[in-house]
């Protein structure tokens, strides 16, 4: 059975920074693409990054420069780093399993986790 649990939400400071985690079970991990995408009130759910089976990166025009997908095939688990958060950034983080394609952005979604509040206050 898939499973996707996210650690490391909380409250911060304009500025500030979190790290993200999002522990996987119940597939071969390294076979499979990830991302983080977030949702905040009111809005659309947003992609902000992805990574692929080889570790490549891909980032919304809002986060980049700001926020680095990593993950470890080891230890089955993404993250997402992020630094220099503003208010804007508050949202509920979602990991989600993908099937691997081309464009980050369309990749079919296999799994999703429960996601992580991420708030950001002045």
């Amino acid at each position: 059975q898939v499973r996707l649990t996210e650690y490391g939400g909380g409250t911060v400071q304009t500025g500030g920074s979190l790290r993200l985690s999002c522990v996987a079970s119940g597939y071969t991990f390294a076979r499979y693409c990830m991302s983080w995408f977030r949702q905040a009130p009111g809005q659309e759910r947003e992609a902000v990054a992805g990574i692929d089976m080889a570790g490549g990166q891909s980032y919304s025009d809002s986060v980049k420069g700001r926020f680095t997908i990593s993950k470890d095939n080891s230890l089955m688990t993404v993250y997402l780093q992020m630094t220099s958060l503003k208010r804007e950034d508050t949202a509920v983080y979602y990991c989600v399993l993908q099937k691997c394609t081309s464009d980050w952005l369309t990749r079919p979604q296999i799994h999703r986790g429960q996601g992580t509040q991420v708030t950001v206050e002045s």
